[in-house]
């Protein structure tokens, strides 16, 4: 297959989905245009799995990304090690929450912009830029979202410019919104945040910063159904990642493993339930 060449007025440039869309290849429907038609096939049901609760907050040198590794099929258990962080580059992390298979789709789409963009323009795109460009695919996801497939990612990475980690956040219409210190997203995430808000401190070192995240999926885990705890029977333990000036760096599952140990065991001398 040769190289496409447009004219001046028809090169979509870094736009990967616009590429796509000029070749007229087929087309996902995360990328088709804004307020395109798109088949409903009728009513959503809840019979398609759902991703749950994922959790970022800052630390002295980044932030820490965290999700549980259960999905759900309405009220029955249809996954337990499904992966809910990913990199979205070398300087940024995207966590998915909501429909799973349009989640991993939209994170796979993202990864691959990110790229296209990088190798027609020779530089990185910004935070701010990445960001902007992840609320776009939410936003042309909205048709499928008023269907029941919602995708709600969490959105942080390093900001080279700035030199400190940042958090974003988004709505189903594709609106995002910059946090200043923390925040999570899915069923358990109102738990997690109250555990995350109560823990947290500004500057905190990367350590701390892991366990707070480790203990607030604990607590959505003890408070929400869909939410998975670690099961420690299957040595299933939920995804944790740091995202620094070094990049992107997943913590090893055994580091995971040994903090949620040290915390069912903190309980259990303390006197409460673990």
């Amino acid at each position: 297959m040769t190289l496409p060449l447009f004219s001046t007025t028809e090169d979509p440039g870094p736009d990967f989905a616009g590429l796509i869309r000029r070749l007229r290849l087929p087309v996902h429907p995360m990328m088709a245009p804004a307020g395109s038609a798109v088949s409903s096939g009728g009513a959503a049901t809840n019979e398609f799995r759902h991703g749950t609760t994922v959790v970022a907050l800052r630390f002295a040198d980044g932030i820490v990304m965290a999700g549980d590794r259960r999905a759900t099929e309405g009220n029955a258990i249809a996954h337990r090690a499904m992966e809910k962080v990913f990199p979205a580059d070398r300087y940024s992390a995207v966590a998915i929450a909501g429909a799973a298979g349009p989640a991993v789709e939209m994170v796979r789409l993202f990864q691959t912009q990110l790229e296209h963009y990088e190798k027609v323009e020779g530089v990185v795109l910004s935070l701010e830029g990445k960001a902007n460009q992840l609320s776009q695919m939410v936003r042309e996801h909205l048709p499928m979202a008023m269907q029941g497939l919602a995708v709600v990612p969490l959105f942080a990475g390093y900001d080279l410019a700035r030199q400190t980690g940042r958090i974003f956040t988004y709505d189903v219409t594709g609106g995002h919104y910059e946090e200043t210190e923390h925040n999570a997203t899915g069923s358990g995430g109102r738990d997690a945040r109250t555990t995350i808000k109560l823990g947290y401190r500004v500057g905190m070192a990367r350590d701390d910063a892991v366990e707070l995240a480790v203990e607030a999926l604990y607590e959505a885990a003890d408070e929400d159904s869909a939410t998975g705890g670690p099961d420690l029977i299957r040595g299933i333990y939920p995804l944790v990642a740091t995202v620094t000036a070094d990049g992107f760096a997943a913590v090893t599952e055994e580091e995971v493993s040994e903090r949620f140990a040290a915390l069912i065991e903190r309980r259990r001398a303390e006197g409460r339930q673990p």
